[in-house]
């Protein structure tokens, strides 16, 4: 992996631990943010690896979807929950209505938001030790 794509990876485990961070002193809502982040950051990495810039999106299904009309084998991400951790990656960050975002995640969905992003950068990793 070259630097670039690299940094990206770096950022995307540093976004992880701060979600753990803000998870285990109850900060649900940006817990689910940094998790979000830390997702989209990996798969970014990967279209840099692959010499493609990513888009400006926090759509992971989109980066997923780019990733596999790049020719890479996206199978060890169909089974995770991307869609809804974009959608946390946007509600957690502003009120809806009345409610802040404070108010909208409990400890087990953020708990899922956390394994997610984990899962997401471990099948990165693994991608990566493939590689020749």
């Amino acid at each position: 992996m070259n630097a670039r794509p690299q940094a990206w990876l770096a950022q995307a485990r540093n976004d992880l631990d701060l979600a753990e961070l803000a998870c285990s002193h109850g900060f649900l809502a940006q817990a689910c943010y940094f998790a979000s982040q830390a997702a989209e950051k990996a798969l970014k990495s990967v279209l840099l690896e692959l010499g493609l810039e990513p888009p400006h999106t926090y759509v992971l299904g989109d980066l997923l979807t780019r990733l596999q009309a790049a020719g890479l084998d996206t199978t060890s991400f169909q089974t995770l929950p991307l869609k809804a951790l974009s959608r946390m990656g946007i509600t957690s960050r502003y009120p809806i209505d009345a409610t802040p975002p404070a108010e909208l995640f409990d400890r087990a969905e953020t708990e899922q938001a956390i394994a997610v992003a984990s899962a997401v950068i471990a099948a990165i990793e693994a991608l990566d030790r493939e590689s020749p």
